[in-house]
């Protein structure tokens, strides 16, 4: 008697750098990198909101550097390519206001060496944290949220490298892949949805063409070899877009940021937040753990938690979920991961560097995803052997 094969059809999404809220992770992330290359010890909790022509800064920063918040969001907003005067978003047009103040002392004290309660460096809030990896993708990545990923990145780069020739691309835009898994693993592509901002003189043809020019060249021909649904601008026309057609807040696409829907969150949002900050720093730290393991054979897939309390260093807990895929019980593969990575947060952001980007910033995490992409420490795999011999596995 034949095995019965298993399948399932799971859908992620992605959005561009245009996105409303995406233009306000870049700008969040973009006062950070400006505070942490003058002064890596500075506290940042950015947060901002944009609307029509109109961007307003806020949150609680401490900082011996010397920023033009102004200046620093408006470039960001001309990167991203809102240039067009005229059209309800522009960096030239838009006002920005700005409301800062410093962090909390009581904050503070928990996450200063030497201060506080136990002196060493605490975590800055409670809560708990996740990271995932799976074998599914070359990134270790789910494929449904890392192919939604290259979709809107790969217009992104057209837009920007031939004006002339996608003339009629605006920087908003969002994507969404589906596909269909066998026994887990990913097999086909189901449908593809893109959504993209263009000029009034767009030929709704022309997109299209280029959509399924543009998922053949990012997704791997294996999974695009049977009958695929696109819906490309499925409304009809999508002219208004960006911070005019929604208003856009920081943090809100914690989803999009992560693992597209696969796996757990925490809740905490990245962006605008510096590495004292769990939410982001043992997010990363949980994905570092998470692909090395999938790296180094011990799992097909593998979640890892991670839970503070505020004001302390040493994690409350660590929690591996193989998903039944281990070499090992999860049980023995959590004693694993904790006697090779230390969860504190100041081991954190001294084995990443994250005080001290180097090779990368965090402007770039800002879309397209905090995971997956080789540029990031996260993303290295190299303590593939420390885990394999503390595994006893050869």
């Amino acid at each position: 008697m034949s095995k019965i094969k298993v399948e399932h059809v799971f859908t992620s999404e992605s959005v561009s750098e245009g996105h409303p809220d995406k233009v306000c992770d870049r700008i969040s992330d973009a006062i950070l990198d400006a505070c942490l290359a003058q002064d890596p010890d500075s506290r940042v909790a950015c947060e901002s909101l944009t609307t029509t022509d109109l961007v307003v800064i806020s949150g609680e920063i401490t900082t011996k550097a010397k920023v033009n918040w102004q200046e620093t969001a408006l470039a960001a907003i001309r990167d991203i390519g809102y240039n067009e005067s005229g059209v309800g978003f522009c960096a030239d047009d838009a006002k920005v206001m700005v409301a800062i103040h410093k962090q909390s002392p009581d904050i503070s004290m928990g996450v200063t060496e030497g201060q506080g309660k136990f002196l060493e460096q605490g975590a800055g809030d409670q809560g708990m944290m996740f990271g995932y990896a799976s074998d599914e993708t070359p990134a270790l990545m789910p494929a449904p949220i890392y192919y939604a990923h290259q979709l809107v990145a790969e217009f992104a780069r057209l837009r920007k490298s031939d004006p002339v020739k996608y003339k009629y691309l605006r920087p908003d835009s969002k994507s969404q892949v589906s596909i269909r898994y066998r026994d887990g693993k990913p097999v086909a592509v189901e449908s593809i949805v893109l959504s993209h901002q263009h000029t009034p003189d767009m030929p709704i043809e022309w997109l299209e063409a280029l959509t399924r020019e543009v998922a053949a060249k990012v997704i791997p021909a294996e999974l695009m070899k049977e009958d695929i649904t696109y819906y490309v601008n499925p409304t009809g026309r999508f002219e208004i877009g960006g911070p005019h057609g929604d208003t856009g807040l920081t943090g809100r696409k914690i989803i999009v940021d992560t693992y597209g829907g696969v796996g757990s969150h925490g809740g905490g949002a990245f962006s605008g937040k510096d590495p004292s900050k769990v939410d982001r720093s043992a997010a990363y730290f949980c994905r570092y753990a998470a692909k090395n393991i999938v790296a180094s054979g011990l799992a097909k897939k593998c979640e890892i938690q991670v839970a503070y309390a505020i004001g302390v260093a040493k994690p409350l807990s660590v929690n591996v979920d193989t998903y039944g895929t281990g070499v090992v019980d999860d049980g023995k593969l959590a004693a694993v991961v904790t006697e090779v990575f230390d969860f504190r947060p100041a081991a954190i952001v001294e084995t990443l560097q994250l005080k001290r980007p180097n090779g990368w910033s965090y402007q770039q995490t800002a879309a397209y995803g905090h995971f997956g992409r080789d540029i990031f420490p996260w993303e290295k795999t190299d303590r593939v052997d420390d885990l394999r011999k503390a595994a006893g596995v050869n």
